[in-house]
């Protein structure tokens, strides 16, 4: 009787995250679509291209912290109301895009951040009760794979649409009205009891903030936010915000060839994230496929920037887009470095740091490369330099996985013999 029970429950579980999945794809829709209409919305917003990107840039500012709250109340109220609450935030960002001050602007991107800061963590959260430990990594890429998918569709399919005569208050209207009816039908589709089934088990004299002291008291948890936000930053950052831009002014493409060439990387994503997810769990290791990630991410960066004739921008950045997939596995490692009553403070957590990586480098980038673009006579040279910065990034990375443990179920097999 009970195993009947926890099977139907893991059942809603999977089903819940099913639905999950669609609240994380707009996200990435939403999080990527504005680098193909900058014009547009400098316009709309009557502000320069810079201070746009700095408006674009805010995302980011809620989208790390809010993941802490995010984490926290996943794991004190559970997923039905928590994703209700994250989804319905990110509509009214969206509807706020419509009006043409620089002012909501601002407060609808800062919504944006906050809303979607829900989405992954809750997704993780629902596979974690879902699915077991064996394909845990695989859930959780197949889970990224559908959110670049909608990052790939941010830009893939939006650009052509704004190329072809779509106006953005209209996009941004009906991607908010469609994102709140997503937030009704999840607080219907996640079971209410779902909440109950595995409560956090802490008493009261811990305190509400009792798992992030336990998950940021946990040294490998800051690998892992340090580690996945430096191999992240190279696609939030260039390929979906900057990318369309720097592949026009510094590589002369046209606007339909720099949005496809942008579009590839996040495409690449989504065969990525669940392949090296599959293959850490197949091979029962993690820092391997790792490194090995984000070295091919460093290889395909040095071709596409200093023999950019030998592969075509499009293979490189889908090359370069599947081995960033690297960037998932050390959502995996955290979880597994943490106790289970912390799981979805856990995800909060490496979020907060990766996100807040990308929030230190983002203006960093904005402000050497970023703003330079249209003023660099030597095109060349400039985006030579732009890739050397992601490099030395991702090289860093690489010096931070050797103080990485293993997490992967070989290396737990071997201490349990």
């Amino acid at each position: 009787m009970e195993q009947n029970k926890s099977m139907s429950a893991t059942r809603l579980f999977i089903l819940a995250w099913v639905f999950g999945l669609i609240f994380y794809f707009l996200d990435y829709v939403i999080r990527s679509s504005p680098a193909v209409m900058l014009p547009q919305l400098a316009e709309q917003f009557k502000v320069t291209p810079v201070t746009l990107v700095t408006i674009i840039g805010t995302y980011y500012y809620t989208y790390s912290t809010v993941s802490l709250l995010a984490g926290l109340a996943l794991d004190k109220f559970g997923a039905k109301y928590s994703l209700f609450i994250g989804t319905f935030i990110l509509g009214l960002g969206c509807l706020l895009f419509v009006l043409s001050h620089s002012f909501s602007g601002n407060a609808g991107r800062l919504l944006q951040g906050a809303g979607c800061a829900f989405a992954f963590p809750g997704c993780v959260y629902l596979a974690s009760k879902g699915f077991s430990a064996k394909s845990l990594a695989t859930a959780i890429g197949f889970t990224q794979c559908i959110g670049m998918l909608g990052g790939s569709a941010g830009q893939f399919i939006v650009g052509p649409w704004i190329e072809q005569g779509l106006k953005i208050n209209h996009f941004w209207l009906i991607t908010g009205l469609i994102t709140i009816v997503v937030a009704f039908g999840l607080l219907l589709v996640i079971p209410k009891n779902a909440d109950q089934v595995q409560p956090v088990n802490q008493d009261s004299s811990k305190g509400i903030l009792w798992p992030y002291k336990v998950v940021f008291s946990n040294p490998q948890s800051w690998l892992c936010g340090i580690i996945s936000g430096l191999l992240f930053a190279p696609t939030t950052i260039f390929a979906m915000t900057w990318g369309v831009a720097f592949f026009q002014q510094d590589r002369d493409f046209s606007f339909h060839t720099a949005t496809i060439a942008s579009a590839m990387v996040p495409m690449g994503w989504v065969l990525g994230c669940p392949l090296l997810g599959y293959i850490t769990d197949r091979i029962g290791a993690r820092k391997p496929v790792l490194m090995a990630g984000a070295t091919m991410m460093i290889l395909a960066i040095c071709q596409v920037i200093f023999m950019p004739d030998l592969l075509s921008a499009y293979t490189t950045n889908f090359i370069f887009g599947v081995a960033s997939g690297a960037a998932m596995i050390p959502y995996s490692v955290i979880k597994e470095s943490n106790p289970d009553e912390v799981k979805g403070s856990a995800t909060g957590a490496i979020n907060f740091i990766t996100f807040g990586v990308t929030t230190l480098l983002n203006p960093i980038f904005s402000k050497f490369f970023g703003q330079t673009l249209s003023q660099e006579a030597d095109k060349s040279t400039h985006f030579q330099l732009t890739g050397l910065f992601w490099i030395a990034g991702i090289g860093l990375a690489i010096i931070l996985m050797f103080f990485l443990k293993e997490t992967g179920q070989k290396k737990v097999n071997k201490s349990i013999s």
